[in-house]
């Protein structure tokens, strides 16, 4: 581990050019920018070894594998000739990014020496204008502009606005904010919505009036192609622009991202999310604007536009500030650049850690192996129903403490490296955990996100082993390592039962217990049940509860005296009607204390507003995510595909929304009292009262469901539906 020290460089930015130059820039002691060259030769591996052509080299690997052996070529079109020749039924392999080949061969890491407050870090955001007033702005069109680009840096908020609605006002105003990003040089340029908005719409606008998106370093213009990122189980198509040189960081999908484990984000809009960790109080003087008022506003408040815009770059810097230092840590962990960080797996990131220690040592790779399936770790709901006084606890890092108790590399891992560079990352973590709490604290937030990103990849190693196309995969190790996970996690429910102490939710690696005596004293209780515990293997106490109220396996709640916790899709779906997710909320909290609120009250309000009409339709609306591309869709339905309702909306949609985005949707009436979902769902925005209203019976429907599921939960004097399905 290298630490910031007086003297060194620290390497902030990179780009490898067609012809195998290395453009480098470095922060220096003083915190400026330095710029050199280095020649860097690509490279790729081969499994055979066919004649040696002009600007290459070979070399042959130790031991025995699928590739055993090395080419390097004098550039990058070398390289990109080479396997189109020879990259065919697996002939080569190689790493696309060409600056995670530099990183790899020199051993080098971004950001090595820094502290993420040396990061030069810009902020952008961007207002349009539509000719068509209320239209969404669409940069195809020659009237549709960009009325002002927000840049906030290190000397605060910069405003640039257009002077007039032409052509030479709107192409004077981007080739000042190629000016500005030049003369500020960052690392790092941060937004919301960056690739899918605010980049697009510059590209397309610089585009038509043909000004050079010269946003990379190193007199270098940006790149642009489709991309899709894998978030949990979606899919989400963006335009992906690359600058030399410098990282593009998406606050939109980084929180995307951070959401995976919690859903507990009520949205992922800028101004929600500030709300949300609190960059933005209530007490604040935020200035907010609807969408529909931007355009106006610009024109005649300039001072309210201006103080929105500000507002939006404050909150973008907030969050960035948050989410970035996780992958601005691990750009230190592995040979890669901060973009690719940004969008790549932790499979994929694991992986480029095993290739560098064979590239270093010139060993032979292995093919990916078969990958089969495997048996999941012991997860059940034991027990139904609210709980007093209830313990968490939870056996620490189990599945990267059961690799290293097992002590066995995967089997096609001929270097061995496996086990000892997991347990060196461990090492890691552990100091920097200690540091979190030992350093100066300025540097304990940085220390903390430096222990995290070594705690995501520890933990990743055993999904890695179980992962397809995984080069280094283990189906047999990884299923040995669920099969002691769950066989302590089952001897430590019966360690707790025999004590007279009932689990009541198991989860992998975790166990909720009702705590009763011991309700005060946990780490007494973890002393009585330690001796079940393998040589090596930690059983820590996680929290303690109040109230818990278990639904089903997986799906519970907890109520640690302040806050409500939902745990599972069946609790906090995003894809819940808000007026439903209200009823689940305020049943939840009276059953746990936390609330004194009448679900019956609300359930009787809510069915007399639905029958009458009056509900807003907002509290109707179901979001979802796209997880097909609308254009793909409409073909499979032609073949005879089954419909979907929130793909049937997006096609009705301008534009039409791509795989990944959301859409939120009603259901009119149709003209059968049960028509499909998909032929009578609506987009929110075409709501109309009277030529569209939604359809109360099927909502009515939905509400008696509700109460139905929830009826063993539900106060006595919460009286059943009286009618299902239609309006009387």
């Amino acid at each position: 581990m290298r630490s910031p020290d007086e003297t060194a460089s620290s390497l902030c930015g990179l780009w490898v050019d067609a012809a195998g130059m290395a453009h480098i820039t470095e922060c220096g002691p003083d915190g400026g920018r330095d710029v050199r060259e280095a020649h860097f030769p690509p490279f790729c591996w081969t499994a055979q070894n066919p004649p040696i052509g002009p600007g290459q080299r070979a070399e042959t690997l130790k031991g025995a594998g699928a590739f055993e052996h090395l080419r390097f070529f004098e550039t990058a079109g070398g390289l990109g000739d080479f396997v189109k020749e020879h990259g065919a039924n697996n002939g080569a392999l190689w790493i696309r990014s060409l600056e995670g080949q530099f990183l790899m061969e020199e051993g080098r890491r971004l950001f090595e020496g820094m502290h993420f407050a040396q990061l030069r870090r810009m902020q952008v955001d961007i207002e349009t204008h539509s000719q068509i007033p209320g239209a969404f702005p669409d940069p195809r069109n020659a009237q549709d502009r960009v009325l002002a680009i927000g840049l906030r840096d290190g000397r605060g908020n910069i405003f640039l606005t257009v002077e007039a609605l032409t052509d030479a006002a709107e192409r004077k105003l981007l080739e000042e904010f190629n000016t500005h990003l030049q003369a500020f040089d960052p690392d790092v340029i941060e937004g919301h919505n960056l690739f899918k908005f605010d980049l697009d719409f510059l590209r397309q606008r610089c585009k038509r009036l043909k000004v050079p998106c010269a946003w990379g370093r190193y007199g270098q213009l940006a790149t642009f192609r489709n991309s899709r990122l894998k978030i949990a189980e979606r899919q989400l198509d963006f335009p992906r622009c690359d600058l030399p040189g410098r990282t593009v960081f998406d606050t939109y999908l980084a929180l995307q991202m951070y959401d995976i484990s919690n859903r507990d984000l009520p949205s992922y809009s800028l101004k929600n999310a500030a709300v949300y960790f609190g960059f933005t109080k209530a007490a604040d003087a935020r200035t907010y604007l609807a969408p529909a008022d931007i355009q106006r506003t610009f024109f005649e408040d300039r001072k309210t536009f201006l103080a929105y815009l500000g507002d939006d770059l404050r909150e973008t810097a907030a969050l960035a500030g948050f989410l970035l230092p996780a992958y601005f840590a691990q750009a230190k962990n592995l040979p890669m650049s901060l973009q690719e960080i940004c969008l790549r797996g932790n499979a994929q990131k694991i992986e480029t850690l095993f290739l560098e220690r064979y590239l270093t040592a010139r060993q032979a790779l292995p093919p990916p192996p078969a990958v089969e399936m495997i048996e999941g770790g012991y997860t059940q709901g034991l027990k139904t129903g609210v709980f007093k006084n209830v313990l968490h606890f939870d056996v620490a890092s189990l599945y990267p403490s059961l690799l290293l108790a097992i002590g066995r590399n995967p089997a096609s891992d001929t270097l061995g490296v496996f086990i000892p560079l997991l347990t060196q990352l461990r090492a890691d973590r552990l100091e920097y955990k200690r540091l979190a709490r030992t350093a100066p604290s300025a540097l304990r937030d940085e220390y903390t996100a430096r222990q995290a990103s070594f705690k995501i990849l520890i933990n990743s190693f055993y999904g890695y082993l179980a992962f397809g196309g995984a080069r280094f995969a283990d189906s047999d190790l990884a299923a040995e390592v669920t099969r002691r996970g769950r066989a302590l996690l089952q001897a430590l429910i019966a360690e707790f039962e025999n004590m007279g102490l009932p689990v009541l939710e198991a989860d992998t690696d975790g166990l909720y217990v009702d705590g009763k005596d011991w309700f005060e004293k946990p780490e007494k209780l973890l002393e009585k049940v330690e001796h079940v515990l393998p040589e090596g293997i930690d059983l820590e106490f996680d929290g303690a509860y109040p109230a818990m109220w278990c639904y089903k396996a997986k799906n519970y709640a907890l109520y640690d005296g302040q806050h409500v916790i939902l745990r599972g899709s069946a609790l906090r779906s995003r894809s819940m009607e808000p007026f439903l997710k209200k009823l689940n909320d305020t049943l939840i909290a009276a059953l746990l204390g936390a609330s004194a609120e009448d679900v019956c009250a609300l359930l009787i309000k809510t069915r007399a507003q639905l029958a009458e009409g009056t509900l807003p339709v907002a509290e109707l609306a179901k979001t979802e995510f796209l997880s097909m591309n609308p254009a793909v869709y409409a073909r499979e339905v032609e073949k005879g595909k089954v419909r979907r309702a929130s793909l049937e909306v997006a096609l009705r949609m301008t534009p039409v929304p791509k795989q990944g985005e959301r859409v939120r949707y009603y259901v009119t009436k149709g003209e059968k009292a049960r028509t499909p979902d998909w032929q009578v769902a609506r987009p929110l925005e075409d709501f109309d009262a009277q030529k569209a209203p939604y359809d109360a019976a099927y909502y009515l429907r939905k509400l008696d469901e509700w109460q139905k599921r929830y009826a063993e939960f539900l106060p006595g004097d919460c009286a059943p539906p009286e009618r299902q399905g239609e309006l009387l």
